[in-house]
């Protein structure tokens, strides 16, 4: 099983497999989710500074914090790209 990788902004990337959801940060459940996170050592702000935009909660319990907004890592996920050398067989 080959590993899928998703640039979440600004250098960061992380597996895609084990992604559970993208979300919006506005809504009080999710600032809520963040701030248990923040308590709990789950949280990794990968914002570099900037405001966030997306929300990425994970499978291993961590929740990361990204620039980007949801629907263009909604896409990455969708429809990876290939630019790590993969021979597609074509």
């Amino acid at each position: 099983m080959a590993i899928k990788l998703i640039n979440i902004g600004y250098g960061n990337i992380v597996s895609a497999q084990r992604v559970v959801a993208v979300v919006s940060p506005d809504s009080a459940p999710v600032k809520r989710i963040i701030a248990d996170a923040r308590d709990g050592g789950f949280l990794v702000d990968a914002t570099c500074g900037r405001r966030t935009r997306a929300v990425i909660i994970m499978d291993s319990r961590h929740v990361i914090l990204s620039a980007l907004q949801p629907e263009t890592m909604a896409n990455r996920l969708v429809e990876p790209k290939s630019d790590f050398g993969e021979n597609t067989g074509e």
